[in-house]
């Protein structure tokens, strides 16, 4: 199969939002990384996924709608907190975990009874859905367990030939997925994977917000995964990722202990200065380092890196998404010193 690289006119557009309809599987900008979509309704498109990321069947896809008012079609019910998040952060990356309804296929869920729902607000996301008239589900273009993509680049460089076509739409704003929350009772969500809504933000809405485990641990043996990224090891490039905690000085004297050939450091931009071993940044704050993590992690396999040492951000706000990737990239290996 070719793949056939589009832009985002609306022309092309049209042609994605065929390939949609006839159970095609299209690589799609979204605000948050590029997404692999395809009919979440139609199995054998959805099994095409699968097949393509090389992803586990218990890994459930998150379905994309053109606005939350039609959840109702693929839902069995909406508790009343789900519309007020609703009214705050859709469109926008925030998915709630709903019980689902059987025009959602089991493998669509990973086996379970609930789907996550969001409402992408990137246009040429929105506008494919719209066309397409179908419930879009699209996990991340890469291959799984690689490092998300963030740019059509990316998603050729991993899905070349595995899919029909993809949509240049220039680089994703965020560069982290969507938060996934579910919801307990009328008042309390829970966040399962954390992204760029952050439990701050909810707690606009939420009178409380619960941060699960497993979002800073691994799931235990035979328990099931709620959300994507909560399961396997993820965003991970070819190098030996080791996410280490502590101050610069302690950071750059192991780093010097542990220094090599093919060996670099992911720090803090205002580190670089200072810095005297192979490196990258990934930015000062942690919306920076959302943004610019994934691309960095590729970036280094492009160098030949093949141990990295990550200095580890904040856990507040933002930060939290860019901690959970990084720890999952690492295997959870981290070093504290």
């Amino acid at each position: 199969m070719d793949t056939v690289l589009l832009n985002n006119k609306e022309q092309d557009l049209e042609i994605a939002a065929e390939f949609i309809k006839k159970g095609e599987i299209v690589g799609i900008p979204t605000e948050t990384v590029y997404g692999l979509g395809a009919d979440a309704s139609n199995v054998e498109a959805v099994r095409k996924v699968f097949e393509a990321k090389g992803r586990p069947a218990d890994n459930p896809l998150i379905v994309h709608l053109a606005d939350f008012s039609q959840a109702v079609d693929y839902t069995s019910s909406i508790p009343g907190l789900a519309y007020r998040l609703a009214e705050r952060f859709c469109p926008g990356p925030l998915t709630m975990v709903l019980p689902k309804n059987d025009r959602i296929p089991m493998i669509t869920s990973g086996g379970l009874d609930t789907v996550g729902i969001r409402v992408p607000s990137h246009p040429v996301m929105h506008r494919i859905i719209e066309l397409s008239g179908r419930p879009i589900a699209a996990p991340s273009a890469n291959t799984s367990g690689y490092p998300s993509p963030t740019s059509a680049e990316h998603v050729m460089r991993d899905m070349n030939g595995k899919i029909a076509a993809v949509v240049d739409g220039g680089s994703s704003e965020f560069g982290v997925e969507s938060t996934v929350i579910s919801i307990e009772g009328d008042t309390t969500a829970r966040i399962l994977r954390p992204g760029c809504v952050t439990r701050e933000m909810l707690l606009e809405v939420c009178d409380d917000v619960i941060i699960d485990h497993a979002i800073l641990h691994e799931l235990e043996a035979g328990q099931k995964a709620a959300s994507p990224g909560m399961k396997y090891k993820h965003y991970s490039p070819k190098a030996d990722i080791i996410m280490v905690e502590g101050s610069l000085e302690s950071f750059i004297s192991y780093v010097g202990e542990h220094n090599g050939d093919n060996v670099y450091s992911l720090i803090f931009d205002n580190d670089r200065e200072v810095f005297p071993y192979r490196y990258m940044t990934y930015g000062s704050d942690s919306s920076q380092q959302a943004h610019l993590l994934f691309q960095r992690l590729r970036e280094l396999d492009d160098a030949g890196a093949e141990r990295v040492y990550v200095r580890a951000p904040e856990t507040d706000g933002v930060g939290l998404a860019v901690y959970n990737r990084l720890i999952r990239a690492a295997g959870f290996e981290v070093i504290r010193i």
